[in-house]
């Protein structure tokens, strides 16, 4: 009796096996890669123009703030030995200043330029993710995963090209 309720349920796993195979046969399954379509987008490119055109005059203030304390580092260092005591302190004065204006500056600088390039980066990735919606649809695929999800996936179940095209329509 044992014996034969073996056989039962291992003929009901071998069928159930059979069936769950014909079915994941049926569907059809693609990839894209969502990075590599990000990075072929002209529009990838533009958002850092975009961006640094948008913030100009604060990168600029920045980036003379730091060549300002660089070049009050380097005279205290170099002239040290020929400067009185009060100018050494001024000059280190000045550069705590320029210390402080950087950190006042810089710091929130770049918390806007990475919430701004955040933005336009998601507002991208919405496209292509219309455009994996559309591909999908219309070649009939039931499942699209991301090429960096997959550890492996033939050529052809490959539709980034599609997706770049689809999303360059779309502009």
């Amino acid at each position: 009796m044992k014996q034969f309720a073996k056989h039962i349920a291992a003929t009901a796993m071998l069928g159930s096996a059979l069936v769950s195979t014909s079915v994941m046969a049926e569907q059809k399954i693609g990839v894209v890669d969502v990075q590599g379509v990000f990075q072929s987008m002209p529009q990838a490119a533009e958002i850092e123009n975009s961006i640094k055109a948008e913030f100009k005059e604060q990168i600029e203030e920045v980036q003379q703030l730091q060549r300002d304390g660089q070049f009050f580092a380097e005279r205290l260092q170099r002239d040290a030995a020929t400067m009185s005591e009060q100018e050494k302190k001024e000059l280190q004065q000045k550069i705590l200043d320029v210390r402080d204006q950087l950190s006042q500056k810089g710091q929130p600088l770049q918390q806007k330029i990475q919430r701004r390039t955040n933005e336009e980066r998601n507002k991208l990735l919405g496209l292509i993710k219309q455009a994996i919606d559309s591909v999908a649809a219309k070649e009939g695929y039931d499942l699209v995963l991301n090429a960096n999800s997959v550890a492996f996936a033939k050529e052809e179940h490959d539709v980034s090209e599609q997706v770049l095209q689809q999303v360059e329509k779309t502009n």
